[in-house]
């Protein structure tokens, strides 16, 4: 997952298993490394949108590339293990995954704005919440055509355009994943159509990348599918089975230089101020970090895994999607200076003010629906999030809409006589 322009840079039995000659990694999404990068990614992010990172936006890249190989080894597994996909158990997987804490920053998000934000700021946000709810507010971006790069600080769900490209990739992908993975020679079905699918994303960036705002490109499905996708390659069985060919020492050394670049990209890229971005840039970042996850999968034991995957960055990466939900609200809403001081003192105190919100809704809200806690299953579940979506529903409509030009001053009046 994620980010927007910074406001101070505005900015059942068992079954036959795999064919002989198959070859499924393990894709544990608790991979030390890997819940590290999602740390060092959304670490990236925050900085980016505090203005002192200015490549760090590829941080959503990163998350991107993740979210297509975690997911597609998942549904592999799932296919060679019981012979058939189980699409309403994912994409209930998925549900309980993103949306109680969307939801609820949603909410929180929409009560903070009617509270300490600007008129046109919160106009905006009632404009933007059915969008948010539809998994489509990236579209909705586009379509209004908002530019990212330089309108998105007046938007407290700017963000948001990441998570609804994600979503909307888990509900097409893994149909596509059930219906060509089948049989003998599936998983390299699959691998295929997620390499050509890569290409035609590519393509279709390079297309509309050429243009003066590069929004179109940056936020539509179908330019940055290639990040997902090539995740999605990564964890297919070409990937894995060259992989495992690479001597030991030699997949430490690979694994660094391909740090190192990745870490030089987020500090020297500059956004639409860098159209090569638009021009191949994007994708070679994209497929460096996918054939970094794929190593680190394949070794995490080594230096750069070790390191990726150490106390910090993995704890961060724990907390990383409530992280990324809230911090750009905190950012946008946050005034410019606190207790008279701006600059990485205001950072810390956003960062902090999002740490300590992402934790409480990873403790209150995350982990108790993913790993069912009684109020979250069965019959009580299901009222729980019936209530949360009246709630929802109901803090929306009653929230009084804003007048255009309240509060401003009729010069007209002022001059007259």
């Amino acid at each position: 997952m994620y980010g927007s322009r910074s406001r101070s840079r505005l900015r059942r039995g068992p079954v036959p298993g795999p064919p002989p000659g198959t070859h499924i990694a393990s894709h544990d999404s608790h991979i030390a490394p890997l819940d590290g990068l999602r740390g060092l990614a959304v670490l990236a992010v925050l900085l980016f949108h505090a203005g002192h990172l200015s490549g760090g936006f590829l941080g959503v890249d990163l998350f991107f590339v993740l979210s297509g190989f975690l997911i597609t080894g998942l549904l592999l597994r799932e296919a060679a293990d019981h012979g058939q996909i189980g699409l309403t158990a994912f994409w209930g997987r998925r549900a309980r995954r993103l949306l109680p804490a969307l939801t609820v920053v949603g909410v929180g998000t929409l009560l903070l704005t009617w509270a300490f934000g600007a008129a046109s700021v919160l106009l905006f946000a009632l404009d933007d919440v059915p969008w948010v709810a539809a998994q489509a507010v990236n579209w909705h971006f586009v379509a209004e055509q908002i530019g990212y790069w330089n309108a998105s600080g007046s938007r407290v769900f700017a963000h948001l355009w990441s998570i609804a490209v994600e979503w909307q990739f888990y509900l097409a992908w893994p149909l596509v994943v059930a219906l060509a993975g089948r049989g003998r020679g599936g998983q390299w079905r699959v691998a295929v159509l997620a390499g050509a699918g890569a290409l035609v994303s590519l393509v279709l960036m390079l297309h509309y990348g050429d243009a003066v705002d590069t929004t179109r490109a940056y936020e539509g499905t179908d330019t940055r599918a290639f990040a997902l996708l090539l995740g999605a390659l990564a964890a297919t069985p070409p990937v894995p089975g060259l992989v495992d060919r690479v001597p030991g020492r030699a997949v430490d050394v690979v694994c660094a230089v391909l740090a190192c670049g990745i870490g030089a990209a987020w500090v020297l890229a500059d956004g639409q101020n860098a159209p090569g971005l638009f021009r191949g840039g994007l994708f070679a970042h994209s497929l460096a970090a996918a054939v970094l996850i794929a190593l680190l999968a394949h070794a995490p034991d080594g230096h750069v895994g070790r390191l990726a995957g150490s106390t910090v960055p993995r704890r961060l990466g724990e907390l990383s999607y409530s992280l990324y939900l809230w911090h750009w609200p905190v950012y946008l809403l946050l005034p410019q200076t606190v207790f008279g001081i701006g600059g990485w003192w205001r950072t810390a105190v956003a960062i902090g003010v999002s740490l300590l919100a992402a934790r409480l809704t990873k403790a209150g809200v995350e982990d108790p629906v993913r790993f069912r806690a009684r109020w979250a299953t069965g019959r009580r579940g299901l009222l729980a999030l019936a209530a949360a979506l009246a709630v929802a529903a109901g803090v929306w409509a009653a929230v009084p809409q804003p007048q255009p030009g309240a509060g401003t001053v009729d010069i007209e009046r002022l001059t007259a006589p």
